[in-house]
């Protein structure tokens, strides 16, 4: 396990969807807390991954706050995706609003780093990833690999709100978007990762891998607890599910025994991690596995 957040207004909960990129020549984690009213914001901790170990030490001040009021993010923001792209760093993330008929809303926000990564700045107070008709609910948890002069993003999208025991309950999955600036995406409402089971309803931030002509994408699928899956393609568009595969499952007690969410894989010091959170949405912290050799 990692360590908690300093004590700060900011974070007094959680420690959710682990980012990791190189920040001011430094291995850097990013993860969203809860502040006392429940919305998230966006901090940074220096790791270190090595010898089969990993540490963090957490900064005091936020990367990113909640937006203004009546913005799309004004009730949180949750750290998604890193992409250094030309002179700057991209900080992809999840805006949140409270709703009325529905209990939020979700939309991909985007704020940028020219002084790589000692500060960062909105592109819009809008969301670059808005409703429209490839995706009429929500938008969220975007992942972008550069590849050339391509951005190539996959992210979560809403296909419908139902009532369900009781309570208005969500369903997404992964779809596909392309970009030549990494601001403005062409959406065609590709979808790569879908439902396969009766009880999914919902798929969390997803994390792409190429290993040479492979793809490989690690994310979290929701029944009746969030679990860590699996998938392979050969061009990033088709992809073929292999939960089984994922390497990792639900510990038989402790800290990841009921929910494994919001996976990143990262290749550090020879070995590849896996970081990711586990009971009650990060509430636990930030966990870590190493590739069995």
């Amino acid at each position: 396990m990692l360590p908690a957040p300093p004590a700060v207004p900011w974070a007094v909960s959680r420690a959710a969807l682990p980012v990791v990129s190189e920040l001011e020549g430094e291995t850097s984690l990013l993860f969203s807390s809860r502040d006392t009213e429940g919305r998230a914001w966006i901090g940074r901790a220096e790791l270190d991954l090595g010898d089969g170990r990993a540490s963090a030490s957490p900064r005091a001040e936020p990367v990113l706050t909640p937006g203004a009021l009546g913005a799309f993010d004004d009730s949180g923001v949750t750290s998604s995706c890193l992409v250094h792209h030309e002179s700057r760093i991209l900080l992809y993330y999840t805006g949140w609003s409270r709703g009325v008929t529905v209990p939020f809303y979700l939309f991909v926000g985007c704020s940028v780093s020219d002084d790589g990564g000692k500060t960062f700045t909105r592109v819009s107070s809008a969301p670059i990833l808005e409703r429209n008709p490839v995706d009429p609910y929500l938008t969220a948890s975007p992942w972008v690999l550069v590849e050339g002069d391509l951005l190539r993003m996959w992210y979560v999208s809403g296909t419908g709100w139902r009532a369900v025991e009781g309570e208005t309950r969500h369903w997404y999955h992964v779809k596909y978007a392309e970009s030549r600036d990494g601001i403005s995406w062409r959406r065609e409402g590709r979808v790569c990762i879908d439902y396969a089971a009766e009880d999914e309803y919902a798929f969390g931030r997803p994390c792409v891998v190429r290993d040479g002509d492979l793809y490989r994408m690690w994310y979290c699928v929701r029944g009746s607890a969030y679990r860590i899956g699996y998938a392979e393609s050969r061009d990033g568009l088709t992809w073929q599910r292999k939960d089984d595969e994922a390497g990792i499952d639900l510990s038989a007690q402790g800290w990841d025994s009921q929910m494994q969410a919001y996976p990143v894989v990262v290749d550090q010091a020879g070995a590849r991690y896996l970081l990711y959170n586990g009971n009650n949405y990060g509430e636990t912290g930030i966990g870590y596995a190493v590739l069995a050799e």
